[in-house]
């Protein structure tokens, strides 16, 4: 197992880059401890795989340094890294029974076959696949034949640490649940460092302790599941997580408060600075809007049965505003009021929460 760390680290796909958006991944510096749950999330294209295969050594970074335990491996191949890495697609040996799919590894590394036997079995049983393995690979389904991929990672007690890329993509709906919580009871009994890529903010808040949100080649927040809903960093953070996501909604600051539609939105924590700013925000979870007898006025637009809750749709001038309701509760037809929760309602100037270090995570 190691620590992670990512030192000024920048690349480009370009021999010459110039401008910023020659990049795919701009400035990163990011340290990860040793056998901590990380996930990177953002959607297609935001540079999270590029980030992936510079840390497994598959890509040598334009810029910066990899460091595993303080020790710098820029330059080193992924076999002298010591890492295990689980993709899209199962990586296994259809002629090979499960039980040589997860032995390959330890035998490919010279360790005695008592303790291949150990291991495997001790593996096999974590991902429940004891009663396979003298089955041959090729006879299972989608599912049990990525618990084979997971299960050559895990199996291996020198691994520094397990990437997943969007390991999940190929499983059916309802088997996705079980592998994550699987995924996740795996991690708190081996605690071997574990970096899990996917667009998924599901898969990702569920799996990880910290979550890395990547824009544009960008680390635009890094935080727990808890911190990345309550405070998103950025609008596009308070957008992406959350479904639906955040309110972002204009408006103005003046003598101390912020005005959306005129109408003054009390704010707890303070507005922070936006001065030099061009353009300001609210941002409010549905979670944290309620009707109400006086405030800001809207239309009802919509309703939608969400399972177990409704979301609705208000409008006030050209913004959207959504709301979440439990079910069999009044809902207003036509005019409304709605009121926020001031200790949940943000300013935002130029997108990055006023006050906050603008450009860079939490």
């Amino acid at each position: 197992m190691a620590k992670i760390g990512l030192k000024a680290l920048r690349h480009s796909y370009l021999a010459n880059p110039g401008a910023e958006e020659d990049w795919a991944l701009r400035q990163i510096d990011l340290d990860w401890s040793d056998g901590g749950a990380y996930a990177l999330l953002g959607p297609s294209g935001c540079g999270k795989t590029t980030l992936l295969n510079i840390i497994s050594g598959l890509v040598t970074p334009t810029e910066g340094a990899v460091l595993f335990d303080g020790t710098d491996v820029t330059a080193l191949p992924p076999d002298q890294r010591n890492i295990a890495q689980v993709f899209q697609f199962p990586v296994i040996y259809d002629t090979m029974t499960v039980y040589n799919n997860l032995a390959f590894p330890l035998r490919n590394r010279g360790i005695g076959e008592a303790r291949v036997d150990i291991r495997v079995r001790e593996i096999a049983e974590m991902l429940e696949l004891s009663d396979l393995l003298d089955r041959r690979a090729s006879g299972l389904s989608p599912d049990g034949k990525q618990k084979i991929s997971m299960g050559r990672g895990l199996v291996r007690e020198d691994v520094n640490v397990i990437m997943f890329d969007e390991p999940l993509t190929v499983i059916d709906p309802h088997l996705k649940w079980k592998l994550r919580s699987k995924l996740k009871e795996l991690h708190q009994r081996v605690r071997v460092t574990m970096i899990y890529v996917t667009h998924d903010q599901t898969e990702a808040l569920t799996f990880a302790d910290q979550v890395v949100v990547m824009q544009d080649g960008v680390v635009v927040q890094i935080g727990t599941p808890v911190e990345l809903f309550e405070r998103p960093a950025h609008t596009f953070v308070g957008h992406f997580i959350g479904s639906p996501g955040m309110n972002v909604l204009p408006c103005e600051v003046r003598d101390g408060g912020a005005f959306f539609n005129g109408v003054q939105v009390p704010i707890d924590e303070g507005i922070g600075r936006t001065e030099g700013a061009r353009r300001l925000e609210l941002g409010v979870r549905p979670e944290f809007v309620r009707f109400a007898e006086a405030g800001i006025p809207v239309e009802v637009v919509k309703v939608s049965d969400a399972g177990r809750h409704r979301i609705i749709e208000t409008r006030a001038g050209g913004s959207r505003i959504h709301l979440l309701a439990p079910l069999g509760g009044p809902v207003p037809e036509g005019a409304a009021h709605l009121a926020f929760d001031p200790a949940r309602t943000r300013v935002y100037a130029d997108g990055w929460l006023a006050g906050a270090n603008s450009g860079g995570g939490a």
